[in-house]
Order: C-alpha cells, then sequence, then structure tokens
C-alpha cells in the first residue's frame, strides 16, 4: 500500500496583491476572501453570536470609518507615542534574539500582531544586519492557531525557531489559546519534544502580565490599537468559516483596496522605525536589566476580568476587555454596554472617550481600577434589549 501524499500547500499572500505593506515586510498565510460578502452590522452579529447561534471568527464587523475628529486623534497619539513604541519594539525584539538566535523567524498573530511584527523585523535589520522572515497566521478564540498555517512554516523552517508576536495583552485569552493550539498542532504534526513549536509570545505591551517577552507592562495607547484595517496593511481580522474554508487552506482574510485613501499603516510603521536611531542607547542600556529581572508571568491581568464580571453581573470573562487596546475594539467592532476608567482627563483615552460619546456608551470612573481602562460587552445582547436601554436612557435624559 502505498503512502498518501500531502496535500499541497497554498503559497503565501504578498502586497501589492493582497494588502499594502510591501512584499518583503510581510507573507501572510491567509486565503484571499476578498470577493466574498461577510460584513454584517454590529448589533445584527452580536446578537448571533452571544445567541451561540454563530462564531465571532465566521463573519466580518463592518469596517469602522472614522471621523476627522478621531483621526486626528490617531495621528496627534502617533506623534507623541512613537518614541515610547521605538523603546518597546526595541526591547522586545532584542529579547527575542536572545531567545531564538539569528536564525529567528517572526511569526504574528494576524491582524494586531502583524504591524509589530513588521517593526520588529525593521529593528533586527537596521541594527543588527538581519534580515528576519516573517509571517502572519491566523488564530481564533475557542478553534486554535491555523494549522495549515504551522504546517507550511515546518515545511520551510526549524519550529524551534519561529517566535509568535502579537500587539499587545488584554487579560491573556489568546495567550492561553496558543498555548493549548500549538500543543495539539506539534502532536497532530508529529513533532517531537524538542523539535516542535514554542508557544512564546512577544507582545510590545503585556499589562494583563501573562507573558514573558514584552517591550513593558505599562496599560498604555497603541497607536494601532485605534483604527481596524487601515492601519493593518488593509487587511480584515481573519476568518474561519467552514463553507469557505477546506481543510487544506490556510484561514481567510479579506483586502480592502477600496480604502487605500484613507491606509495609514505605512505611515504608522515609519513613524515608529525612524525613531530607532533614536532610541538606541537606551535600548541597548534597558533589554539586558529586563531579561536578568523575574517577568515570571503573574495572570494579574485575568483575575481583574473575573473580578469585573462578577461585579458588574456579566459572569463570562469573555465579555469582559481589558486595557487601552482592548477597550478600543470593543468600541469599533462589539456591542459596548460600558467603558471602566481610572480617570476621566487621562490624555491616553481620548479615544476611547470619543468612541463612547459617538456611541451613546456609558462611561464610568474607577480610581482603583489596574488598568487605564475596561471595556465591557453588552451582556446578552438582543436588538430589543439594546432598543429598551435607548428607551430608558432618553427617558433618564429627559
Amino acid at each position: 500500500m502505498t503512502a498518501t501524499t500531502p496535500t499541497p500547500l497554498p503559497p503565501p499572500l504578498r502586497g501589492p496583491e493582497f494588502g499594502s505593506y510591501a512584499a518583503d515586510e510581510v507573507a501572510w498565510l491567509l486565503t484571499d476572501l476578498t470577493h466574498v460578502a461577510l460584513e454584517a452590522p454590529l448589533e445584527e452579529r452580536e446578537e448571533a453570536i452571544q445567541a451561540g447561534q454563530a462564531h465571532y471568527a465566521e463573519s466580518l464587523p463592518v469596517e469602522y470609518q472614522p471621523s476627522a475628529a478621531y483621526q486626528e486623534l490617531f495621528h496627534a497619539s502617533l506623534a507623541e507615542s512613537a518614541t515610547k513604541l521605538a523603546h518597546a519594539v526595541g526591547v522586545v525584539t532584542e529579547l527575542t534574539l536572545a531567545e531564538r538566535g539569528r536564525g529567528a523567524v517572526l511569526v504574528s498573530l494576524a491582524r494586531a500582531g502583524t504591524p509589530v511584527g513588521i517593526l520588529m523585523r525593521r529593528w533586527a535589520r537596521e541594527v543588527h544586519g538581519l534580515d528576519l522572515p516573517h509571517y502572519a497566521v491566523s488564530i481564533v478564540r475557542g478553534r486554535g492557531i491555523d494549522t495549515v498555517a504551522l504546517r507550511y512554516l515546518a515545511e520551510h523552517h526549524r519550529p524551534q525557531d519561529v517566535m509568535f508576536v502579537d500587539g499587545w495583552t488584554g487579560k491573556g485569552a489568546i495567550v492561553r489559546e496558543l498555548t493549548a493550539a500549538v500543543a495539539e498542532a506539534n502532536v497532530a504534526l508529529g513533532l517531537g519534544a524538542g523539535e516542535g513549536f514554542r508557544a512564546d509570545l512577544a507582545v510590545l505591551a503585556d499589562p494583563a502580565g501573562c507573558v514573558e517577552l514584552y517591550g513593558t507592562r505599562e496599560d498604555y495607547l497603541i497607536p494601532s490599537a485605534c483604527l481596524n484595517s487601515t492601519v493593518s496593511g488593509l487587511v480584515s481580522r481573519t476568518v474561519l468559516n467552514d463553507d469557505l474554508i477546506g481543510p487544506g487552506d490556510f484561514h481567510g482574510a479579506k483586502f480592502y483596496a477600496e480604502l487605500a485613501a484613507a491606509d495609514v499603516s505605512n505611515r504608522f510603521l515609519d513613524a515608529v522605525s525612524e525613531r530607532f536611531a533614536e532610541v538606541a542607547d537606551d535600548v541597548a542600556r534597558d533589554w539586558p536589566v529586563l531579561a536578568a529581572s523575574d517577568r515570571t508571568p503573574t495572570w494579574s491581568g485575568w483575575a481583574t476580568a473575573e473580578r469585573l464580571s462578577a461585579e458588574h453581573g456579566i459572569h463570562s470573562v469573555n465579555l469582559v476587555k481589558p486595557g487601552v487596546g482592548e477597550t478600543t475594539r470593543v468600541l469599533l467592532r462589539r456591542v459596548p454596554w460600558k467603558v471602566l476608567v481610572r480617570r476621566r482627563d487621562d490624555p491616553e483615552l481620548a479615544h476611547v472617550l470619543l468612541l463612547a460619546e459617538q456611541r451613546g456608551v456609558e462611561v464610568v470612573e474607577v480610581p482603583d481600577l489596574s488598568y487605564r481602562c475596561v471595556g465591557l460587552v453588552h451582556p446578552g445582547f438582543t436588538r430589543g434589549a439594546r432598543a429598551a436601554d435607548d428607551v430608558l436612557a432618553a427617558e433618564v435624559r429627559a
């Protein structure tokens, strides 16, 4: 009996045919679903997800189109934070090279991880003269990481060299997902001890305290969290829909070429990488100190999310989204219920307060909050419940 031949793997997608990043900046291990209608109104989508009728990765939210005032906030925050971001990129890249060596392979979790992976690749090239491979793959909460993508990586690189990359941590849900999914994938791919993928995750910011490789553990505004595809290479969040993705396909995503006029993806990258020379000496001083420190995860963010879930009667940690980045995501693509903030006058929350105002979401000041802010997704959401909320709010205002 002859052995079965493995299904040929699809090639990666690259810009400019897919996405607005240059071809050498990232290879997308994704299936192009650009011409498939996948978008659904936010409230219709939220109702189906919370009713258990659909998984969030089976469809896409309608892309948020920022107002002029919101775009101004993005550009202002980028100008103000670029140096801080460059320092975090340098620190986390140096930690990654210390862990994986000069043969490191960067694998970003699409899509928030993609601009961070590109910046880490640029740092490695500018500071060390390295040309690190960089890929973007999909991971879906509750469904795991794209095992077809991992098979591709295992056929083209040593799995031990791979470092997974993301933008930030919220409470640690994706870290848990990655750890379990990588262990399962190593077994499925027949990779034994010492030769499989490692589930380390490198991030710019780890306010959840759940990883060991980070630029900072401060909860601060990473401007790429402010927007969706227009700061992520014009690529949608990833899709895993069995009607569209077969067993030999990568997870899917769309390329929103029609949003090119609003695209700031490369402007974001350039604004940060232009500061590399400025922070190089500080990074060289700081990263060895961090490397020698105790970076053991405390999972404080997960504990905070569980406490807030109970205090606010939500009883689902999945509906608690801690941190600036995750709160922004709630306001951009979910149905938010409340936003908790440590201080209303925090300048790094200007975009959060503007979005909350635009969407009519209550903002509650909680002075002892361990994060700058926390977004709460509307629990048990139905469009009827939202209509009732709107009527009650109108009566209160009257």
